[in-house]
């Protein structure tokens, strides 16, 4: 099982995933690490890995499915079963999602629904809602609205800033998506209308 792995800034996650799959926790092999950004501290850890790296500039294809058909004709290239998005701050067109129904999973620093998008910490924070957390989930067309394949709460605290909560809900990504990917690459993730299934 080959799985490619996306991702914009300091790769935390895929460092995570790096490990996970070294161990042989996840039982696939990374093909590919690609970035749209040109130096983002994640293809330096996919370098020392020795994985292979890509950085697809976005300011070369217009409009945004042109790098979309670019990004499937690379993954395609090296026989990619399962995208992972780590950190990976785009927007993807129905071209994408359809190349990879089902077979793409991203994480995000909120329990959805709630607080979708760029800013789900600081949202969180400013809704003063007592609980948040990370979840891991199938990508769809809808930004952040694919079904759920695990989540994690993490407690708010009183003193909390942006950060100090960010450490705490970036220790619980890293807890439960390398879970969440060995039960998609396993085949074990079966979705039920909007639910999804471990078998």
């Amino acid at each position: 099982m080959n799985i490619a792995v996306l991702c914009s800034g300091n790769g935390t996650n895929l460092q995570v995933i790096i490990d996970k799959v070294k161990s042989g926790y996840i039982p696939a092999r990374i093909a590919i690490v690609i970035s749209d950004k040109a130096q983002p501290r994640a293809l330096e850890r996919a370098k020392k890995a020795r994985l292979e790296t890509l950085f697809l500039n976005p300011k070369n294809f217009k409009p945004r499915e042109e790098f979309d058909r670019e990004l499937v004709k690379k993954l395609r290239e090296k026989n990619v079963d399962i995208v992972v998005m780590a950190g990976f701050i785009r927007l993807v067109t129905p071209y994408f999602i359809e190349a990879y129904k089902d077979k793409i999973i991203n994480i995000h620093p909120s329990l959805l629904p709630a607080f979708k998008g760029a800013h789900g910490i600081r949202d969180a924070l400013e809704c003063g809602v007592k609980v948040t957390g990370a979840t891991a989930h199938l990508v769809e067309e809808e930004l952040d609205s694919g079904p759920i394949v695990m989540q994690k709460a993490v407690k708010v605290k009183e003193n909390d800033t942006e950060e100090t909560l960010a450490q705490r809900i970036h220790a619980a990504e890293y807890k439960i998506f390398p879970e969440a990917i060995k039960l998609l690459v396993e085949g074990r993730v079966k979705i039920e209308g909007r639910r999804v299934k471990i078998s």
